[in-house]
């Protein structure tokens, strides 16, 4: 099994070590990923998921509480009637 991410294709990095000295050596990132199951077309599958992905599909992400709250925001001006000094 390869350590890829099953949805967005997030697999294994390298770069290197880096000393205080500046010597480098070699090494691997790997991604964070973990087994779920995951409701795909109504049928439920066994997947490798980064944690990213996880946090999107759950609805956790922050950027989506970012966005949520704006429109919300946006909504809730629109909605508010704007008071004319008379």
């Amino acid at each position: 099994m390869a350590m890829k991410c099953e949805n967005c294709g997030k697999g294994i990095m390298y770069g290197h070590n880096v000393s205080h000295s500046k010597r480098r050596t070699r090494r691997i990132f790997k991604p964070n990923l973990h087994k779920a199951k995951v409701v795909v077309g109504g049928i439920s599958k066994r997947m490798k998921l980064c944690s990213k992905c996880l946090r999107l599909l759950k609805g956790k992400s922050t950027r989506d509480i970012k966005k949520r709250e704006l429109t919300e925001k946006i909504s809730s001006a629109e909605a508010q009637p704007s008071v004319a000094a008379v």
